[in-house]
């Protein structure tokens, strides 16, 4: 949230009281410890957090008396300045600073500051050359400072910076999308191969892990809730975590389909047994029922009624599992290869058109 400039800043003012005979373009260079004996204006940089002036080998400054009282005084700076920053769509940012000066004691009605030559004024901006910022458009604007005790003047340079994304292409987001491209070469793996499909998912989580902790550390932090490139690594790092949890989903189909063959195997061979206990336990049940008639008749309408309530609920309960089950199968897989083969269609279209809205929005409608 701050830029670092190194400013020489040059004021000229005209002083009546150091007019001499001379030329009109006759100067003359002053000691720059002469300063302290002239009145000059008592400018600072506005929202300057750190500031020095270079005194190697000597002050830097520039003292020129002109003939008619004219005086030229410059003087190099480093000065570290805050500049808010909207980081919403980070790395694809523009953000536009401002150099302010301003007359720290006098006012509007003591002082006056105006840009000589306008834009012109200021020099060196188009030759600059930044590692992460393109200078596009810089201007210049005539202000004043409002404070409760008073106005006073105040001189605006802005520059808008473009950050140059080609790096975090290379940096960042080549490096993620091709970690996605390599979680789906398990779905060319046949699902029984545990080890190789279990490698793949868990070496890109990790790798993907790893790049979102890298970026946390060197990247700017931020005043918004999300960067764009933060939203970026979150769709990569779901991708790959997609692919990890798709293995898992075909692996039990797998599962599911080879203990559904095996029951169904061997149900054909224990159907005649179960059939001939079922005739077994009914001819005895209905001997047991008719000696019990025909002893104790009163017993079996005592207890009949229990039984009834009995196999209303066995009913209830049977008819409720039973749509469960119906429930179940809609979301049961048929052919569990069918899910590998989706996934190797489905993965890559979304991942295109989830970039292709990404870069869309960010380039070109914000």
């Amino acid at each position: 949230m701050d830029y670092t400039a190194t400013i020489i800043l040059r004021q000229r003012w005209t002083d009546e009281r150091l007019v001499f005979e001379g030329s009109k373009n006759k100067s003359i260079a002053l000691d720059a410890r002469l300063v302290q004996l002239l009145w000059f204006p008592d400018t600072y940089i506005v929202d300057s957090k750190k500031s020095f002036l270079h005194d190697v080998t000597v002050e830097n400054r520039l003292v020129r008396l002109f003939s008619n009282g004219t005086v030229l005084y410059a003087v190099r700076i480093t000065s570290t300045v805050a500049c808010y920053m909207d980081l919403s769509k980070y790395p694809m940012d523009k953000q536009t600073c401002k150099l302010q000066i301003e007359s720290l004691g006098y006012n509007v009605k003591d002082l006056i500051f105006t840009w000589m030559r306008g834009n012109e004024s200021v020099r060196g901006m188009d030759n600059l050359q930044l590692a992460q910022y393109t200078v596009e458009q810089f201007y210049t604007k005539i202000g004043i400072g409002t404070y409760e005790t008073g106005n006073y003047p105040r001189l605006a340079l802005y520059f808008v910076l473009k950050r140059n994304v080609i790096y975090f292409i290379l940096e960042t987001y080549i490096p993620s999308s091709l970690l996605v491209v390599v979680s789906w070469v398990s779905f060319w793996i046949s699902s029984s191969s545990v080890p190789a499909r279990t490698c793949f998912g868990v070496t890109t989580v990790l790798a993907m892990t790893t790049i979102l902790m890298g970026s946390r550390s060197s990247f700017p932090t931020a005043n918004c809730f999300i960067k764009a490139i933060d939203l970026y690594l979150g769709i990569c790092f779901s991708f790959v975590f997609g692919a990890l949890i798709e293995y898992a989903i075909a692996h039990y189909c797998s599962e599911q389909s080879s203990a559904a063959n095996k029951k169904e195997n061997k149900d054909p061979k224990e159907k005649p047994d179960e059939v001939n206990n079922t005739l077994l336990t009914n001819t005895e049940d209905t001997e047991i029922s008719e000696s019990k008639t025909e002893s104790v008749p009163v017993q079996i309408e005592i207890d009949s009624s229990p039984q009834k309530e009995n196999s209303v609920k066995f009913k209830f309960w049977k008819k409720m599992k039973e749509k469960m089950n119906d429930f179940i199968e809609l979301f049961t897989v048929r052919n569990p290869e069918n899910v590998d083969r989706y996934s190797r269609v489905i993965f890559p279209l979304v991942f295109m058109v989830i970039n292709i809205f990404y870069w869309s929005y960010y380039l070109y409608f914000t």
